[in-house]
């Protein structure tokens, strides 16, 4: 008896059951979630617009949204969600999306902190929909956003359109998600880096902090490993970071050069792919997608490059923390403490 159950622990059929209920909790969770999150959403833009009103209409000053929030706090027991300072939020939040209903589709697809990093630090209504179409589509945490909105990344995207061959080299449904999953800049500023550093420490700075790469990617990457072996022959080769896309349902292979595109890059890269395919690619899954992640890019060089390429390839780029601004100087921690800080979460 003991022998059966531990053949239908281990079994393959056990295993695709277990991770069939997973899933469907999961996803029960992430609705869940979702829709209480859309509905805070809403509520909080109601709260704001009756503020707004009343004091309108009864002439009351800033004191009504002090004695409200005591009152508020009372009776929800809630210090943090309904204090003065979210009351004020509150009522700015209204104010700044009252007459855009475009926007006010999106906000109920993002925390309310990313809202309030959102609508306080961007005034143009423009730019407000780029960074919450971003934050949707990306899946960015707080930090990510504000990382994304301190290095202007609304101004990158205008200056820097993708550059890939997704439209010539994969079907037409995968290569919009391909174009939809993969930046033409990522931000590199979470790893404190102020200097030039050589490829393999730009590497491991990455692995060591791995999940926030991965944040900076986007949602549905997963990681593979680093220096993925590939053999043909006698020979050995080796990717910088291998992922795995489960929205593309493929592998990623990234290549990082710490300096500017050379034409030879996308070569090399289109070679790695062709393995991939061959050695790596399961049944059922598209074909593999590179990037290769540069410090710097000529637009015309890039173009010329993908142009007899097969198979997917993007260029992108990345930048990295130029320098410490004079009034966080002393306050972030110093290069000793963010490498005792590595060694702790990993």
């Amino acid at each position: 008896m003991t022998k059966r159950k531990d053949n239908l622990i281990f079994s393959n059929d056990y295993i695709k059951f277990l991770n069939e209920i997973k899933d469907k909790i999961t996803s029960a969770r992430n609705k869940a979630a979702y829709y209480l999150n859309k509905e805070l959403i809403k509520v909080y833009f109601e709260i704001g617009k009756t503020i707004v009103d009343k004091q309108k209409q009864y002439r009351w000053g800033k004191s009504v949204v002090e004695k409200l929030a005591k009152d508020l706090q009372r009776e929800f027991n809630a210090k943090r969600g309904y204090s003065a300072q979210n009351l004020w939020y509150m009522r700015q939040f209204y104010l700044e999306y009252c007459g855009n209903l475009k926007l006010q589709q999106l906000v109920g697809e993002i925390p309310w902190s990313h809202n309030i990093l959102i609508f306080s630090k961007i005034k143009d209504k423009e730019i407000r929909e780029y960074y919450l179409k971003a934050a949707i589509k990306y899946g960015w945490t707080r930090n990510v956003l504000l990382n994304q909105i301190k290095a202007n990344a609304y101004n990158l995207y205008l200056k820097n359109p993708k550059q890939h061959n997704f439209h010539r080299a994969l079907p037409v449904h995968v290569a919009e998600q391909a174009n939809e999953a993969v930046k033409d800049i990522y931000s590199l500023d979470f790893l404190g880096i102020t200097k030039p550093v050589l490829e393999r420490e730009l590497e491991q700075r990455l692995i060591e902090r791995i999940k926030y790469f991965i944040l900076e990617l986007g949602v549905g990457f997963a990681f593979v490993g680093n220096q993925h072996k590939l053999v043909l022959g006698k020979n050995e080769y080796f990717i910088d970071l291998l992922f795995f896309n489960r929205r593309l349902k493929c592998l990623v292979a990234i290549e990082l050069k710490t300096g500017k595109f050379e034409p030879e890059y996308s070569g090399k890269m289109d070679f790695y792919l062709n393995l991939l395919n061959d050695q790596a690619k399961f049944e059922g899954e598209n074909p593999p997608i590179g990037i290769v992640l540069c410090a710097e890019k000529d637009k015309v060089v890039v173009e010329y490059a993908l142009r007899g390429v097969k198979n997917p390839i993007g260029i992108s780029q990345y930048h990295l923390t130029a320098k410490l601004p004079k009034n966080l100087k002393g306050i972030l921690p110093s290069g000793q403490q963010l490498e005792a800080q590595i060694k702790e979460e990993f």
